[in-house]
């Protein structure tokens, strides 16, 4: 673990040059190593930004280094809920290191990555998931992937957590005290309540639950792997997604023959999209070998979009594609409808995977709802819900093990057997909220859940 009873200073922006660039330092001796490096014969006021020469001492010698802004956050109302001096100077990586090697010179070390945020964690500013919440809001490329981080910043996830939590502790202590007072006859709640009131919190906690597999594609973004024989626009329907000519198109047969891959903002998810080789029995070994890239992206990817010619009759090819596929989150893209039919979408052998759209890779009718009902297809309605929506896959398995726990619980709450045995399984679910907000967690899934974090934060 990190130590957390020294001062620490790190760069908090971006690598490379800037307008700007912020030094923070945190720790009992910010304030004071901050007097060092600062022109100052006054101490910063709590809270107020200030204007101030930075510069270097060496014996009885000051040299100046840059002007800037330096503002203090006194203890315990700063991020990390020690003492923080930040400050502001240009954006120059060579001044900013030189600012850095300075405090490091008057007392502080180098911070370690996420040690900020961490530091938070420990002194009881954010809770583990809105701390894990910091990263996701830094790393997301969408805006439905800062708008799902900042819910869980805000503590929507914490909230309801501790809503489910308070209820187990008050059903847990009812039992309890039945159990330490039973010569005296006392019950502290019905055994009728105990299996409704266990069921009632399981229920919320597969609310949770529920719009998990969405939250995780639009955290982690996904891929969606364009798939069909050669010449029924794969390619065009490739780029008229992504709304740029990144895939070659010609008339060409066996035109792509390897894996073209490019990702774009589907409405708030990141969807990495792949263009594959047309999918057909050949000889050529450099097509042969595309075929297989295809067909192992498809094997890898949440969802595939397979093309299909309308203007031509449906292939022996296409029929072997549209039956591998059936078993998968598929959408069979109708191209070409700019041009004469020769076959009605209904006759397409669907399956049980009956989703399909018609459009013109050529005049772009019909990529709009292709588009909608990708992303449908792939979160539904995600992103409008009312319910936090668990993304975080240690959220997803410690909320599994809440609901298993509590599963246990209520049957044996409903064979009626001994209130130990009731307990120990509402323990358990207890125990699964308190190492996902980080009241129990251990320090080897703190340090790696934190060594994800960029140096600064």
């Amino acid at each position: 673990m990190f130590a957390s009873d020294d001062t620490i200073v790190a760069v908090a922006t971006p690598a490379g040059r800037g307008g700007l660039g912020v030094v923070r330092i945190s720790g009992a001796q910010a304030p004071a190593i901050a007097g060092v490096l600062l022109d100052r014969t006054r101490p910063l006021q709590p809270r107020r930004a200030t204007t101030a020469r930075l510069v270097a001492r060496a014996g009885n010698e000051v040299t100046s280094i840059d002007q800037v802004v330096a503002t203090s956050f006194p203890e315990p109302g700063s991020y990390t809920g020690e003492d923080v001096v930040e400050i502001c100077a240009h954006g120059s990586p060579v001044l900013l290191e030189q600012i850095v090697a300075l405090a490091c010179r008057s007392g502080a070390r180098l911070a370690d990555p996420g040690e900020f945020t961490l530091r938070a964690f420990l002194h009881g500013r954010v809770d583990l998931i809105q701390a894990e919440a910091v990263a996701d809001l830094i790393d997301a490329v969408t805006p439905l992937q800062a708008r799902l981080a900042f819910d869980q910043l805000e503590g929507t996830m914490t909230g309801r957590i501790a809503e489910v939590d308070k209820q187990l502790l008050d059903l847990t202590a009812r039992l309890e005290a039945s159990l330490d007072f039973p010569e005296e006859g006392y019950h502290f709640i019905e055994t009728s309540e105990v299996a409704l009131a266990i069921g009632t919190v399981h229920k919320q906690v597969r609310t949770l639950l529920a719009g998990a597999a969405a939250g995780r594609l639009i955290r982690d973004g996904c891929e969606v792997v364009v798939l069909g024989r050669p010449n029924v626009g794969k390619s065009s329907i490739f780029n008229q997604l992504l709304g740029s000519s990144r895939a070659i198109v010609t008339s060409v047969p066996g035109t792509t023959r390897d894996l073209v891959t490019e990702t774009m903002d589907l409405d708030g998810l990141a969807v990495n999209l792949i263009d594959s080789a047309g999918i057909r029995e050949t000889g050529d070994r450099v097509e042969a070998e595309g075929v297989s890239r295809a067909r192992q992206a498809f094997g890898v990817a949440a969802a595939s979009l397979v093309v299909v010619d309308r203007s031509q009759p449906l292939a022996a090819d296409d029929r072997h594609l549209l039956e591998e596929t059936s078993g998968s989150t598929r959408m069979v893209v109708v191209n070409k409808i700019d041009r004469p039919a020769t076959w009605s979408p209904t006759s397409l052998p669907l399956g049980n995977n009956p989703r399909w759209v018609e459009v013109s890779a050529f005049t772009g009718q019909g990529i709009g709802r292709l588009r909608e009902d990708l992303r449908r297809m792939l979160v539904g309605d995600a992103g409008s819900r009312e319910t936090p929506m668990v993304a975080n896959i240690r959220h997803i398995e410690l909320l599994e093990r809440a609901a298993s726990s509590l599963e246990a619980a209520a049957e044996a709450a409903e064979r009626r057997a001994a209130e130990e045995f009731v307990l120990e399984d509402l323990e358990r679910a207890r125990s699964a909220f308190e190492e996902l907000t980080g009241k129990r967690t251990p320090d080897d899934v703190l340090d790696h859940i934190f060594e994800r974090f960029c140096v600064g934060k």
